[in-house]
């Protein structure tokens, strides 16, 4: 087994980055988010207790000012468990055009019980994840070549998947983030593309602005970066800023 380390990533030159190795994007993820579903005027919710909201959106991913993808996304209860999933298409210059998709089952506390990723650009992969008791038993498809299994193991059940260019797993975050405490607070973490564990510190920003407006702000930081969540007053995701990259995700 592979025992947790500390996530050293995202690098300043990762985020919107396409790998030039058979997995494309191993760059991190540290950035990724949601969008609000309303129906009638009210906020969707789910079975009682959850922590999680039902959520609908597209992102645009901007870079250096340049748009250089978006995301469609949806997060939505599903029987007991909850489903999140989102498409990204990229079109970076001087790379082949990718798209990624990402489908994860969460229990309602944010836990997760399964996660399925494929990237499709000039090379075709994919992975299965399944999750038990702080358990990640992973199944590995390159194009080309035979499965690979890989088993990591972490401190805790509920182990946060921010995924490689999927931005809207950052509203699971911000969902099982402690707000009643709010204060620095530290989440395992997985990178299902990267095949990377690790941990990250999420902390309370206090009131953010951008464009105009004011927001209830995260931040979130690994071993080398810092990025920032901005979360209306209901803790949807509305943008995310990596400065270090000059990048940010802004919901449409």
């Amino acid at each position: 087994m592979t025992r947790q380390s500390s996530i050293s990533v995202p690098r300043r030159d990762s985020f919107v980055r396409v790998s030039r190795v058979a997995l494309a994007f191993l760059a991190v993820p540290l950035f990724i988010m949601a969008a609000a579903f309303l129906v009638d005027g009210a906020q969707k919710k789910g079975p009682a207790g959850s922590l999680l909201t039902a959520d609908k959106g597209k992102f645009n991913i901007v870079v250096d000012g340049k748009s250089v993808g978006h995301e469609e996304f949806e997060i939505a209860p599903g029987g007991s468990t909850w489903v999140a999933k989102g498409t990204t298409h990229l079109a970076v210059e001087g790379s082949p055009a990718m798209t990624v998709t990402g489908t994860l089952t969460l229990q309602p506390n944010g836990t997760p019980v399964s996660y399925d990723w494929s990237s499709h650009a000039d090379k075709t992969n994919g992975a299965h994840v399944d999750f038990t008791n702080g358990v990640a038993k992973m199944t590995l498809q390159m194009q080309g070549a035979r499965p690979f299994e890989q088993e990591l193991t972490f401190n805790s059940p509920l182990v946060l998947i921010l995924d490689n260019n999927l931005y809207h797993q950052y509203a699971v975050l911000a969902a099982v983030y402690d707000w009643a405490h709010k204060g620095e607070q530290s989440f395992s973490v997985l990178i299902p593309q990267q095949l990377t564990p690790g941990t990250i510190k999420v902390d309370s920003a206090g009131p953010v602005s951008a464009a105009g407006k004011t927001y209830e702000g995260l931040t979130v930081k690994t071993s080398d970066i810092e990025l920032t969540l901005y979360l209306d007053n209901n803790h949807r995701l509305m943008r995310l800023e990596v400065p270090a990259s000059k990048a940010a995700v802004i919901r449409e």
